[in-house]
């Protein structure tokens, strides 16, 4: 996550330490929640974690005033890389709580960065994509997979199904 950068890079900021351990305490009940078969957090349990997160992004401004100077150039001051994440964190904070709210939501975008690495080891090993058509053949070929996979299936099995007519198999 871009806060370890800031966690590395500055260890002066002391609430990006905070954030990323905020968000770990965010997962455990979560993880708990789900063994007892819910579906969201209890209300308590997402009230603590909202006033947690407002108190570090408070924490945030306070180590990372904007800067404020003789503007000589038109259009908004230049923030820097830590204010801007900041700011980010501040606006999309809905978002990034998202998953805890509703356990439908992964806590983490590891999936999505796997289907791209995936991509990427395809074009380094192959040199890359003849067509825009090869591409897009390739990208349902393995959505199709990843779908299956997801849903349980065999990948074998649901390639089968799709070239035998009954692609619906998979949803099953």
């Amino acid at each position: 996550m871009e806060w370890n950068g800031v966690i590395e890079n500055h260890p002066e900021q002391t609430w990006a330490p905070r954030f990323k351990k905020l968000l770990l305490n965010m997962k455990k009940p979560k993880e708990d929640a789900i063994a007892m078969n819910l579906s969201g957090a209890d209300e308590h349990t997402i009230q603590y974690y909202n006033e947690e997160y407002d108190a570090i992004i408070q924490v945030a401004f306070a180590e990372n005033p904007m800067v404020t100077t003789e503007a000589k150039k038109k259009g908004r001051p230049k923030k820097g890389k830590v204010l801007a994440l900041i700011e980010r964190l501040q606006k999309y904070k809905g978002e990034v709580c998202h998953f805890l709210k509703d356990f439908q939501i992964d806590f983490d975008n590891n999936q999505a960065e796997r289907n791209l690495r995936m991509i990427k080891t395809k074009t380094k090993v192959s040199g890359c994509f003849r067509t825009e058509e090869g591409i897009r053949d390739y990208l349902a070929v393995m959505s199709y997979i990843g779908t299956a996979k997801k849903h349980g299936k065999n990948a074998v099995e649901a390639i089968k199904n799709a070239f035998m007519g009954r692609p619906e198999l998979i949803f099953e």
